[in-house]
């Protein structure tokens, strides 16, 4: 297959796999509820554990890694041209934020970035790991990891990249997967400013409901 083709191909798969709102399926499930009517109003992992609790989010987590690892993986079914998967997993974090089979309204796509990484090099994605557990561990700010890995992954893989490691086309997108999701935190980033941010362990209250967010 030509290069553009298969670009084009692989960025319509990764999108349409991180639209599945895996957080969203599992809520209605097991309980009718909408995730994004609670906590943070998001689809991921992070929202879920708050509302659903730990063994009812393992899917979730299980899921939304999956769709950015496929995302990333597909594409050698026609390809092996690397900007294929590069975009590809690009576009399934974009899926997972604004997905077409929810209403455009998912989560923050970090769980679905991480597993797009673990694809395209999962040396240089678990490089990334260790300092966002110490920032957990040290603050209980999953939003802060977070956004500290997601700044980091783009670095991590122009490294491997510079040092003939990886592909630079892996290293663009991890940085442009990595401040999109940084981006996405900037509500997080106001609260953890005003000492607001909301620490693991604690619930997620049934948000109130705005007209047209629906």
């Amino acid at each position: 297959m030509a290069v553009a083709p298969a670009i084009a191909l692989a960025a319509v798969c990764g999108y349409l796999l991180g639209s599945i709102p895996v957080g969203l399926l599992v809520s209605k499930t097991l309980g009718g509820r909408d995730l994004r009517d609670y906590g943070s109003g998001k689809t991921g992992f992070t929202n879920s554990l708050r509302v659903l609790g730990l063994k009812r989010s393992i899917p979730v987590l299980t899921g939304d890694l999956l769709k950015g690892l496929l995302a990333s993986l597909i594409p050698l079914l026609w390809t092996d041209e690397p900007w294929a998967r590069a975009v590809g997993g690009f576009a399934a974090v974009v899926g997972h934020v604004w997905p077409v089979f929810a209403g455009f309204r998912g989560g923050r796509g970090v769980l679905t970035g991480a597993g797009v990484l673990l694809g395209l090099n999962p040396v240089a994605a678990l490089c990334v790991v260790p300092v966002a557990l110490l920032v957990i561990a040290a603050t209980r700010y999953v939003s802060l990891a977070s956004i500290t890995a997601c700044a980091l992954a783009g670095p991590a893989f122009i490294a491997f990249a510079a040092t003939g490691h990886s592909e630079w086309a892996y290293a663009a997108a991890a940085t442009a997967g990595g401040w999109l999701i940084v981006a996405v935190h900037h509500d997080n980033i106001a609260r953890l400013r005003a000492g607001t941010e909301r620490k693991l362990g604690k619930g997620g209250e049934r948000r109130a409901e705005a007209p047209g967010t629906r």
